[in-house]
């Protein structure tokens, strides 16, 4: 059930729902961007960092190339802009992965070793582990979604079924 086409699918929404929520980031301003709102991670860009940490190193999981952050709350960039341009480039890099990936390779399953921990798993299940890398993205974004309605803004819409249509 799950394909490279599905895979496909959800990194291209993925990409749409990235720019449309970084359009909605980038017209707050600076104190309001980084203002601790009690979220998880705290501030919306702390937040919008922490997606890209958790992509960057599942990708360099499934891929076994670039590199990946140690910790889930490292902090990559400090400046919007070059969070934004590193946000874009992934996105890219994502697609370009799942378009590599055949229907029998997602199927499949992969090693890896935790960066953080040096702990090695073997066997994992490619499929299921794409599923929760995208679901990740989703839940996240959802937590940007309500700071941004917290900060009195009106967030983009980003379900799927926006992008579909």
């Amino acid at each position: 059930m799950a394909t490279q086409a599905y895979f496909t699918l959800l990194a291209d929404y993925n990409a749409w729902a990235n720019a449309r929520l970084y359009d909605a980031a980038a017209e707050l301003s600076d104190t309001d961007y980084r203002k601790d709102m009690g979220a998880f991670f705290g501030s919306l860009h702390n937040t919008l960092n922490h997606i890209l940490v958790g992509d960057r190193i599942w990708f360099q999981r499934v891929e076994g190339a670039g590199d990946a952050p140690r910790t889930l709350d490292a902090l990559l960039f400090e400046n919007f802009a070059d969070l934004r341009t590193a946000r874009e480039a992934e996105d890219v890099r994502i697609k370009s992965v799942i378009t590599k990936l055949s229907d029998a390779a997602i199927a499949g399953t992969f090693d890896y070793t935790n960066l953080r921990t040096g702990d090695h798993f073997t066997d994992q299940p490619l499929a299921p582990t794409l599923a929760h890398i995208f679901n990740h993205q989703t839940h996240h974004r959802g937590q940007a979604h309500t700071l941004l309605s917290q900060l009195g803004r009106n967030p983009p819409e980003l379900d799927i079924l926006y992008f579909i249509r």
